[in-house]
């Protein structure tokens, strides 16, 4: 039977073009006598820093847009999805840039039909299955049927939102959405990843704790730039600060990493590798981000089980814990988006009062073939 082709939508600036990272080597030339800005300083799209009218004001130079450099691997990703899907470019550009823009799209990707091409700033009336942007206000009012967020560093804000690191991690969750009817489920009989996704308060951590407590499981230790609350064992992470993390991202320590809350979250091949190959089960408590990336890992050897839990429960968990109250806020308002995400799970567990049975029916999942 002929697989439905879907149609995907794609950002292009900071998504095939290299664009906050080429206006700031542009700033720091023009200031040569100043600190050098950092890509990590860019905190959200709009103005917030040193610099920032400048930065905004290239973004409407033709000359700007007319020699943004690619983002290296752009082309071959266009190629590959362009195999699978119908791709439209979806982009934002003043009236002097239009010209510009279709022009460097219509040459650096042939592939696309001009008429693919759509610009406006309003990408909330655009319908199409899945749409790949950086800006989380684009996310957050898309009319896709599955919007993901291309982590960079001015979208943490907002944490669930169904999001990835990298093309292939992209690549892989279009062939998941393509493939959802047809695919396995997976394989972690003779050892895999099982990856807890679910909102704040759903008790991912609990249902982590009692399958560790059960033969056949590890939890790996996943970095973070989160405090250590003060009920938690010193061991239950590896904490450490931002710019730590960031160099040791930058050096290709993790496999996958994501930001929940505010916070930085990663964890390495050496830390899960070693328990795949002894046949058990690596369980990690993970947003979806990260679960995708490991999916794109491990395939059939990754299980991403929903968490589900009643949201008033979920709600009065999250104000109950021992953290401040911007991150209660931020968790709290993330809770639309992240039942959204059971959509792309392997299954979902409904967590009540009885933790343990969650357990027991995850490890019936994992223990099948």
């Amino acid at each position: 039977m002929k697989k439905y082709r879907i149609r995907v939508g794609l950002d292009v600036d900071d998504t095939l073009y290299e664009c906050n990272s080429y206006a700031v080597s542009i700033i720091n030339r023009r200031h040569p006598d100043e600190i050098p800005l950092k890509i990590e300083d860019i905190k959200t799209w709009g103005g917030n820093g040193r610099h920032d009218d400048e930065r905004i004001r290239l973004f409407s130079d033709p000359e700007f847009v007319k020699t943004q450099p690619i983002t290296e691997g752009a082309q071959e990703f266009v190629e590959k999805l362009s195999q699978i899907a119908d791709v439209f470019f979806i982009t934002a550009v003043p009236a002097c840039c239009m010209s510009a823009r279709a022009e460097r799209l219509i040459r650096d990707f042939p592939e696309i039909p001009a008429e693919n091409i759509m610009m406006g700033t309003r990408k909330d009336v655009i319908s199409l299955d899945i749409m790949l942007d950086d800006g989380a206000h684009n996310i957050s009012s898309s009319r896709a049927a599955y919007p993901v967020l291309f982590r960079k560093p001015w979208n943490t804000g907002l944490s669930g939102l169904l999001s990835v690191n990298s093309y292939d991690d992209f690549l892989h969750f279009c062939e998941m959405v393509r493939n959802s009817f047809s695919e396995k489920f997976p394989d972690l009989s003779g050892g895999g990843v099982l990856c807890l996704v679910g909102p704040s308060g759903s008790s991912k951590t609990e249902i982590a704790d009692g399958l560790t407590r059960l033969g056949g499981f590890e939890k790996p230790l996943t970095s973070t730039t989160r405090p250590r609350r003060r009920s938690e064992p010193a061991d239950s992470y590896r904490f450490i600060g931002e710019e730590q993390f960031i160099r040791e991202k930058n050096e290709g320590r993790y496999i996958e990493t994501t930001v929940y809350s505010g916070y930085h979250f990663g964890t390495s091949e050496k830390e899960i590798a070693p328990i795949v190959e002894r046949g058990n089960v690596a369980v990690i408590p993970i947003d979806i981000c990260g679960a995708i990336t490991l999916k794109n890992l491990y395939r059939q050897r990754a299980m991403l089980v929903f968490t589900r839990r009643d949201r008033a429960e979920a709600i009065k968990s999250i104000i109950s814990r021992d953290i401040d109250l911007d991150d209660k806020t931020r968790r709290i308002m993330s809770l639309d988006f992240e039942y959204r995400n059971s959509e792309v799970c392997d299954a979902e567990v409904i967590v009540g009062d009885d933790v343990d049975a969650a357990v027991s029916k995850i490890v019936a999942w994992t223990r099948q073939k």
